[in-house]
C-alpha cells in the first residue's frame, strides 16, 4: 500500500492502515523521542503520546510537504508540550555569549554512549540541546518552541554543550 492510500486509510480511521504506519514510523519517531527524554520509558510514553495525536489530527493532513516532517513536528511539539506542562523549562537568568564546541571526533565514544549522555541532561538544556544541535533550529525558533528568550536559548545550549564536553573527557580518561 502506498502512502497516500495509508494516509486516506487511516483518516477513515481504519486500525489495520494505522497498525502499518505506526510500523513504518514508529523507529523514526521512537529515535526521536529518545533524544527528548531522560530514558527508554519515558521515550516509550513520549512515542505513544505522539501517536494519539497525529491519528487524532491526520485529517488535518492535506498532503502538502512531507508527511514525514509533518508527523515529526507533530512528536516534538508532543513532548515540548509535555514539558512545558511539568515545569522542566525553567528560564535560566545567566546569559553565556560563548558558543562551546564539543568534539565528538577526537574520542572514541559510542553512540549509545553519547545517546545516553544526552538523556542525562538537565531537561532544558537536553531540549535545546537536541532541537539546536541534532535538530537543526534556530535559537529564535527554540524560543518561540519552548516559551523562553533567545538569550536563554544560547545558555542553555552552552551549559549543555559544556556539561557533554565534561562527559566525554571523563570517558576518554577512564578508556586511556
Amino acid at each position: 500500500m502506498d502512502l497516500e492510500e495509508l494516509i486516506h486509510n487511516c483518516k477513515k480511521g481504519k486500525r489495520q492502515a494505522q497498525a502499518e504506519l505506526y510500523r513504518r514510523y514508529s523507529g523514526i519517531l521512537f529515535g526521536m523521542c529518545l533524544k527528548y527524554s531522560k530514558n527508554r520509558a519515558e521515550a516509550e510514553d513520549n512515542l505513544h503520546d505522539s501517536f494519539m495525536i497525529i491519528f487524532d489530527k491526520i485529517d488535518q493532513y492535506s498532503f502538502q510537504g512531507s508527511f514525514e516532517g509533518w508527523i515529526k513536528r507533530i512528536t516534538v511539539n508532543t513532548v515540548l508540550q509535555k514539558y512545558r506542562k511539568e515545569q522542566y523549562l525553567n528560564v535560566v537568568s545567566e546569559n553565556i555569549q560563548e558558543e562551546i564546541e564539543v568534539d565528538t571526533n577526537q574520542t572514541d565514544i559510542g553512540l549509545s554512549t553519547l545517546l545516553g549522555y544526552i538523556q542525562e541532561l538537565p531537561h532544558k538544556y537536553r531540549l535545546t540541546f537536541c532541537l539546536y544541535v541534532l535538530d537543526g533550529y534556530s535559537h529564535k525558533e527554540i524560543s518561540e518552541m519552548l516559551g523562553t528568550s533567545t538569550g536563554t536559548s544560547k545558555s542553555n545550549l552552552a551549559r549543555a554543550k559544556s556539561i557533554l564536553r565534561e562527559k566525554i573527557e571523563k570517558t576518554k580518561i577512564n578508556i586511556a
